[in-house]
C-alpha cells in the first residue's frame, strides 16, 4: 500500500513542489532532450543548462570522462545565450512542462551580466524561479568565484534581486572556506534560498596518453563521491540560514536524498545518475516513496533537518 501522492509534496520559497525531486543544471539543457525518454512532470522539478547573455561554445572536448568514484566534466557553460533560449527554449518549457516546476540556471562573466539574463527572462510565462550559479569565474577579478568573496557575493544577488519577485536560489561551491558564512551573505542579500553543491575541481589522467581525460584539462568532480560532501556543506547552512536548500551532489539512491532532506534540504537535485540513466530521477522519487512507507512517514517534509546530531 502507498501513501497518497501528497504525502511527497514539499514547499520552497512560496513555490510547491509535487516531489522533492529535481533534476541537477546542465543534465536536461532545457528538456527537450528527454522527451520520450523521462515524463518530466513526475519530478518536482528541473532546473536548465546555464543561459548567460551572449552564446557560449564551451570547453574542447572531450568534455566528460568517468571514474571509479564518478565522474568529471569540463563542459564550460556551453550555451545558445539570452535570446535564443528567450525565444527557442522557455516557449518550449511554458508548453510542454505542467506539473514540474522550472528553474533556470543564469551564469555570467562579470556581476552585471546575471542582472540582464534574470531581466530579460524574467516575463516569460514558464519560468519559476531562477539560480544563480556564483561558482562561475568573475573575468573583470580575476577569474576569482563570484562567491568567494562576501562583498561581491552581496552585491550580485542585491543587483538580481531588483530585477525579479520571482524566487532566487544561490548556487554554491564546496571549496569556500565558510559555507555557512556564505549562506548568511547570501540571506542578507535577498536570496530566497539555495542550492549546495556545486562539483569539486579535479583532475583525471589518461595513463596510456599521459594527457587529462578531458579536453579542457581540468574539470568539476561529480558522482557518489560527492555525497558526504554535500550533505555536511548542506547540515553547515540549514544551521546557519533558515532559507529552503536544494542538496545535489551524489544522489544515486532514495536513501541518499533522504539523507540530504535530514541535514537540511527541503528539495534534491540529481546530476550525474540522471546522465548514467535518465530514468533514475523517477525511481529515485519512488524509492523516497517506498521509504516513507517503510519507516511510517506520512509526509516526506517532516524529515527536513531532523538530522540527530551526536552529543
Amino acid at each position: 500500500m502507498s501513501p497518497p501522492a501528497q504525502s511527497l509534496r514539499v514547499a520552497a520559497a512560496g513555490l510547491t513542489f509535487q516531489n522533492p525531486i529535481v533534476l541537477a543544471a546542465g543534465t536536461a539543457a532545457y528538456g527537450r532532450e528527454l522527451v520520450g525518454v523521462m515524463d518530466l512532470d513526475l519530478l518536482g522539478g528541473l532546473v536548465t543548462k546555464a543561459v548567460s547573455v551572449e552564446p557560449r561554445k564551451g570547453a574542447a572536448a572531450p568534455r566528460v570522462a568517468e571514474f571509479e568514484g564518478g565522474m568529471i566534466n569540463a563542459v564550460g557553460l556551453a550555451n545558445p545565450g539570452l535570446e535564443a533560449v528567450r525565444s527557442h527554449e522557455i516557449p518550449w518549457l511554458a508548453a510542454n512542462v505542467g506539473k514540474a516546476r522550472v528553474i533556470v540556471n543564469v551564469i555570467g562573466n562579470a556581476m552585471e551580466d546575471f542582472g540582464s539574463v534574470v531581466a530579460g527572462l524574467d516575463g516569460c510565462k514558464g519560468v519559476d524561479a531562477f539560480e544563480l550559479n556564483v561558482s562561475c569565474p568573475n573575468v573583470k577579478a580575476g577569474g576569482m568565484e563570484f562567491g568567494a568573496d562576501s562583498a561581491v557575493l552581496s552585491e550580485l544577488i542585491a543587483r538580481v534581486r531588483r530585477e525579479t519577485t520571482r524566487p532566487l536560489f544561490v548556487k554554491l561551491s564546496p571549496t569556500l572556506t565558510d559555507i555557512a558564512d556564505a549562506a548568511r551573505v547570501a540571506a542578507d542579500a535577498g536570496a530566497d534560498g539555495l542550492t549546495l553543491v556545486n562539483t569539486i575541481p579535479g583532475l583525471a589522467i589518461d595513463v596510456f596518453t599521459r594527457r587529462p581525460a578531458l579536453g579542457f584539462g581540468s574539470g568539476g568532480v561529480s558522482g557518489p563521491g560527492l555525497l558526504p560532501v554535500g550533505v555536511l556543506a548542506v547540515w553547515k547552512a540549514s544551521r546557519a540560514v533558515k532559507l529552503p536548500i536544494i542538496g545535489v551532489g551524489g544522489v544515486m539512491h532514495g536513501t541518499d536524498a533522504i539523507q540530504y532532506m535530514l541535514a537540511g534540504a527541503t528539495l534534491v537535485g540529481v546530476g550525474t545518475a540522471a546522465l548514467r540513466d535518465p530514468r533514475a530521477p523517477e525511481r529515485i522519487a519512488r524509492e523516497i516513496r517506498e521509504w516513507c512507507v517503510s519507516n511510517g512517514v506520512s509526509n516526506v517534509a517532516e524529515l527536513v533537518g531532523t538530522l540527530e546530531w551526536p552529543s
